[in-house]
């Protein structure tokens, strides 16, 4: 079954607020270069707009991780409505797109979890707040909280090993292709033996 491709649309560019540009600047460098390398100077330097700018927008460093992690929740809370009106079904979306493919909500993952590993906490509660949304939308959709929970650690395994391998889609792995596909359709065939 081919993947559907409304998740990969953010890969189109097009022009932006300052304040996106900012906070995809932040992103950029947070997965590029890790959080140290993220200071307001780098940000401002990568978003084509002066220090001032970026501080009219984001009055602190702080303000520019709230902002960020704001975006994940709204990325988020966008993908959740996905996954519930899948036509091929909730499980189904979710293990389908649980690859990095570079979309503005991987881009907006990745970022946060190297939030996390620094001084933020609230990194952490926004992933948990994303991992407790898609946990809860998958047990509507199978009816049992212990088998929606296998199927989210799924998910969260092969994201991981798609991030590990290919931090940009470029370098090879392309979640559309047909092998990727066959690859999918064997995981889901497995996961509706839990399901019966």
């Amino acid at each position: 079954m081919p993947l559907d491709d409304s998740r990969y649309a953010g890969r189109v560019t097009t022009p932006s607020s300052t304040r996106d540009r900012l906070l995809d600047a932040f992103e950029a460098i947070l997965i590029e270069q890790g959080e140290k390398a993220a200071t307001l100077d780098a940000v401002a330097a990568r978003a084509g707009v002066s220090k001032g700018g970026l501080l009219y927008h984001f009055g602190s460093k702080d303000a520019l991780v709230d902002g960020q992690l704001a975006r994940l929740g709204e990325l988020a809370t966008a993908d959740v409505e996905r996954i519930r009106t899948a036509p091929a079904g909730a499980v189904d979306y979710l293990i389908r797109t649980s690859v990095n493919a570079g979309t503005p909500l991987d881009r907006a993952i990745i970022a946060a979890a190297c939030l996390a590993q620094g001084a933020h906490p609230s990194a952490n509660e926004a992933i948990g707040a994303m991992r407790q949304q898609w946990l809860a939308v998958i047990e509507e959709a199978v009816g049992d909280p212990d088998v929606a929970e296998a199927i989210l650690l799924v998910s969260d395994g092969l994201y991981y090993n798609s991030a590990l391998e290919n931090p940009m889609p470029s370098a090879g792995f392309d979640p559309r292709s047909a092998e990727s596909t066959q690859q999918m359709d064997r995981l889901l065939a497995v996961i509706a033996k839990l399901l019966k």
